[in-house]
């Protein structure tokens, strides 16, 4: 079975810094644009997560079909996407 994951770190202000895609899938045209997509669905639900826990990795906080999204916020509240 084949897999795959992406990895993004996004600012304060919901701007995407580094984006790495991490697996043996052969990437479809539509995959950059969907993680794109996953990752915006999934900023609302982190931005309120963030406030009202001290946990800094936050777990399973949205999924897309088979596709579950991870996060890691650090002090400054950079986010890291899994």
């Amino acid at each position: 079975m084949a897999s795959t994951a992406c990895f993004m770190i996004v600012s304060r202000n919901d701007i995407p810094i580094y984006e790495a895609e991490v697996g043996s899938v052969p990437k479809k045209e539509d995959a950059a644009h969907q993680h794109q997509f996953i990752l915006h669905a999934a900023l609302d639900i982190v931005q309120d997560m963030a406030w009202t826990t001290s946990a800094m990795f936050l777990k399973a906080i949205d999924r897309f079909n088979d596709l579950v999204v991870s996060v890691y916020v650090t002090a400054g509240h950079i986010l890291s996407f899994v």
